[in-house]
């Protein structure tokens, strides 16, 4: 298991390979995309906590805020656009849910990490990938499972164990937020990957 930065991830490809559509898309295409949203992912990830960890260090939990709330989007964004992939972090239990609410795909898969979980899976090793028929084409969906890590507990924790300047700077920004209550290794979310193929 790879340690990053607090974030517990093992990126593997696992031999789930469904293809819900027509069998366009070969195997070894396939393959070339899982490892290349591995890779995206496990930079999302090493970036992210690395900007925790230092913002932790400078200005204390409230100051972290600023890197889940604006650098984290930012990041997602730049993927995005470098890859012409659609990058985004989502969950059951979004702290903005404009930017953090699954779609109904994702929620069956975080669903399905859910019951992994239940049946002894450790979340650091939960992916999942699959070939989509859309409206407007295939699409190759992967996502990657965020572990709860300590860094993540200053400001997704119970509310009882969230310090007072914390919950009323997550209050300001978030009045409708859902993302408390993990504790150490719950199931956070997931990086989610969508790429079209052509």
């Amino acid at each position: 298991m790879n340690r990053i930065c607090e974030f517990s991830v093992v990126l593997v490809t696992l031999p789930i390979m469904l293809f819900t559509g027509t069998q366009a898309a070969n195997v070894s295409s396939i393959q070339a995309r899982v490892a290349a949203a591995e890779d995206t992912s496990y930079e999302f990830l090493t970036r992210l906590g690395g900007q925790l960890k230092r913002e932790l260090a400078d200005g204390g939990p409230e100051s972290a805020i600023s890197v889940c709330r604006d650098v984290a989007p930012a990041m997602a964004t730049e993927l995005s656009l470098r890859n012409g992939w659609q990058v985004s972090r989502v969950s059951t239990k979004p702290r903005n849910s404009l930017l953090g609410m699954p779609d109904a795909w994702e929620q069956n898969v975080l669903n399905s990490f859910e019951e992994r979980v239940a049946s002894g899976e450790t979340v650091g090793a939960l992916s999942y990938y699959e070939v989509v028929d859309e409206p407007i084409g295939q699409s190759f969906r992967y996502m990657l499972a965020i572990e709860t890590g300590g860094l993540c507990l200053s400001c997704h924790a119970s509310p009882e164990h969230i310090s007072e300047g914390v919950a009323t700077r997550l209050n300001e920004l978030y009045p409708y937020d859902q993302a408390t209550g993990y504790d150490l290794g719950d199931l956070r979310g997931a990086i989610s990957i969508k790429q079209p193929i052509q």
